[in-house]
This record gives structure tokens, C-alpha cells and sequence, in this order.
């Protein structure tokens, strides 16, 4: 693709999709494992990974092949019918978690609605009508349909689409006592992100998590744990609520599930589940054979615990070699992440960073204004977590 080609690319897109994205001035073509190409034949490191989608990197080998061969048995029937990659996958999830059950649908959004509504239809059957309020945190990211951006606790995400939905309380994330003080006759469940995303990758202090499943249980409540975007490896464990030894009675997954195909998945236990009867709640597209077969193949990758103990290795190294880069320039002001989902806050602006980066070979990106956030495949070898390194110096000495 020529120069004028791309420049006809983007201008196609700026004047027919919707300018929702502040999207960086690239056309990428090809990707392959850590490295992506554009359209001008440029190659770049990929720190960012889709956002926390590609974990086993680019057009991986295997998941290509697993998705050719059901491409050519079966992509589609509904969800009327049993199938065979469909039953296994959530059998996979449910061996490998807390649940014993499984709602497959298309995002995290949708994973996230799925999650409220059958924390409110629990509520009602276990405890009758009045009590619909869930608890959520300031800085969260829930999803962007009308019920999951009205859980997220974030004014200019809810900018403009007021009259928000009815039945979500903002509360300090991090803060067993601010919960406490929240709960009414009103509330039915906290929802809260084990590490906080968009949020900044902020994580919670040390036995937060445990004592918000103790408090839920006490008080009759349901703790939804929004892990669309820790879970599957990337804080190098299968699922961030590990970390704690706690479990929640619902998680949301998505992102990463099947490695950039969409796919949501809400696991919960069999006694909250049983509220969910036939044609209580549905999704057309949730769990087809096609991208359940390659959601199979990456759960069964990632949930090696070799594979694992890697991400948590190359998570410290990471972490170690960013705060030697902190002690280095006074312009970074925190260090912070777990497994590789690392963040980087600075004392101004992050997006010239970004913007530096970018020209030389580097995706990244920043969140809260400040917050540089690496998200890589977890495949990403090590010689890329040096060169990136190598690239922050040199940027963050001229950046005063």
C-alpha cells in the first residue's frame, strides 16, 4: 500500500465511521506475534496488545489453524441448540475457576449487563422487590452500553448520555469503610474491578478484596468481580481474584477470551445462577462454535501454569526495569502493576509519550491523562521489554 493509499484509508474512515476513537495516524495490515506492520511497510513492538486482547501475540499459529477447521464445519447455528465447542469451553472455564456456571455473549459490556441483571433478578428472588442498587468504585470502567456506563464510576464517560440508570453508588475504590457506609435496604451487590483498567491500573490494598467478600457475605450481597480485562493470565495469574485466595459469586470476562475474536463470558455458581431461567436473558451471537473453538484453545494455553509463571516472571522484570527508569527521571512519579499489567504515572501529560513512541516502532498508550499503560502480549519476549525500556530513557530525558 502506497503513501496516497493510506492517506485514502484514513480519510475514508474519518468520513464513514463514527469519530468516537481519537485514532493515531497508522493503518496497520499485518501482525505476527509482538510485531505489527502498516501500510507503509513500518514495523512496530506492540506493548498494548489490543488492549489487553492478544495475549498469545498476533495470527498465532495454532489459534489459526483451530479457527480454519471450524470455519469449515460449522460458524453459526443459535443458541436453541447444544455445541459441541460451545459445552466444552465452559466446561474448561468452570474447571478452571470458582463457577459452575456459564452465560456466553459477544464483549465485556455484555458480559457486565449480564452480571447486573442477574445480581438484581437474585435479589428479588431471594429478597423481594426494593433492593437494586449496586455499589461500585469512582475511577471504574464497567463497559459503554447504558446500564455498564452508568456503573462505571467516571463523570466524562457519563457526559451526555444522562439520565443515567437508576440503581449504582460510587464509592472510594480501596476502601472497606466507604462500602460499609454505602450499604442500605437498597443494595444488592458490589461490583469492582480486582485491579482498576482504565482507572490507571490501580491495585487495591492487601486484603481489600477478601473483606469485601467477607462484608457481602454478612450483609446477604453478591460480589461481582469485573475481570475483563485482568483475567485470562494477564496479571500472571489465571484470574486476578487468585492473587487474594477469594472468589467472588460472579465474574465477568471478555477481551483476551479468545484472543481478538468477540467473546464475553459471565461465570457464576450454581445457587446465583438458578435464578436465570429460560428466556430470562439472551445473546444471539454469545458462544458460537466458531469463536468458542479458538476461546478453547487459548484457555488451554494460558491456564498452563509454566506458561504463568513466565508472565509473572517477565511482569518483574518489567516492573524492576520501569523503576530504575523512575529513580532516573523525576518526571515519573509512581511505578505500579502486576504480571504484565504495568503502568508508569508521570507528574504531566502522558500523550507525547505515546505520540514518541509510536515514531519509534512503540505501541503503548496512557489512561487517566497520566498514566503510560503497557499491556504486551504475554508472549513478549524479553529483548522487547529491553528495547522498550531503552526507548522510555531516551524519551523521558526530553521530556521536562
Amino acid at each position: 500500500m502506497n503513501a496516497k493509499e493510506t492517506l485514502d484509508i484514513a480519510q475514508l474512515c474519518d468520513t464513514t465511521i463514527c469519530r468516537t476513537y481519537a485514532r493515531q495516524p497508522v493503518v496497520f495490515v499485518r501482525g505476527s506475534g509482538c510485531r505489527l506492520w502498516d501500510s507503509n511497510g513500518k514495523e512496530y513492538r506492540d506493548f498494548l496488545a489490543g488492549i489487553a486482547v492478544c495475549n498469545l501475540g498476533h495470527c498465532p499459529e495454532k489459534l489459526t489453524e483451530v479457527l480454519c477447521e471450524q470455519a469449515r464445519k460449522l460458524v453459526h447455528v443459535s443458541n436453541l441448540f447444544y455445541t459441541e465447542p460451545q459445552t466444552l469451553l465452559a466446561a474448561e472455564l468452570v474447571k478452571h475457576s470458582f463457577g459452575d456456571r456459564v452465560f456466553f455473549c459477544n464483549s465485556g459490556a455484555e458480559a457486565n449487563e449480564a452480571a447486573i441483571k442477574l445480581a438484581r433478578k437474585y435479589s428479588l428472588t431471594h429478597y423481594g422487590p426494593g433492593r437494586y442498587q449496586i455499589i461500585t468504585m469512582k475511577n471504574s470502567f464497567h463497559g459503554r452500553t447504558l446500564a455498564t456506563l452508568s456503573a462505571t464510576g467516571q463523570e466524562k464517560v457519563h457526559k451526555g448520555f444522562e439520565p443515567l440508570v437508576d440503581g449504582f453508588v460510587y464509592v472510594e475504590f480501596g476502601s472497606i469503610e466507604a462500602v460499609q457506609k454505602a450499604i442500605t435496604e437498597k443494595t444488592c451487590a458490589v461490583m469492582v474491578e480486582p485491579i482498576q483498567g482504565e482507572g490507571g491500573v490501580r491495585i487495591p490494598p492487601p486484603g481489600y478484596l477478601k473483606d469485601l467478600k467477607a462484608l457481602c457475605d454478612e450483609r446477604g450481597l453478591l460480589l461481582i468481580f469485573d475481570e475483563v480485562q485482568v483475567g485470562m493470565g494477564r496479571t500472571g495469574k489465571l484470574f486476578a481474584y487468585e492473587h487474594e485466595d477469594v472468589t467472588p459469586h460472579i465474574m465477568t470476562l471478555a477481551k483476551a477470551l479468545a484472543n481478538g475474536l468477540p467473546m464475553g463470558a459471565m461465570v457464576t455458581t450454581e445457587k446465583v445462577a438458578e435464578v436465570f431461567d429460560p428466556g430470562s436473558h439472551a445473546s444471539t451471537f454469545g458462544g458460537t462454535p466458531l469463536v468458542s473453538a479458538v476461546a478453547l484453545e487459548v484457555l488451554k494455553t494460558i491456564a498452563d501454569p509454566q506458561f504463568l509463571s513466565e508472565v509473572r516472571r517477565k511482569g518483574d522484570y518489567f516492573l524492576n526495569g520501569l523503576r530504575e527508569l523512575q529513580k532516573k527521571h523525576a518526571v515519573v512519579k509512581d511505578v505500579r502493576g502486576r504480571g504484565l499489567m504495568v503502568a508508569m504515572e508521570l507528574d504531566k501529560p502522558a500523550k507525547v509519550v505515546v505520540e514518541k513512541c509510536l515514531e519509534r516502532g512503540a505501541v503503548i498508550n496512557c489512561t487517566q491523562d497520566t498514566v503510560l499503560r503497557f499491556l504486551p502480549p504475554l508472549i513478549v519476549p524479553v529483548e522487547d521489554i529491553d528495547w522498550l525500556l531503552e526507548q522510555l530513557d531516551q524519551i523521558l530525558k526530553e521530556f521536562v
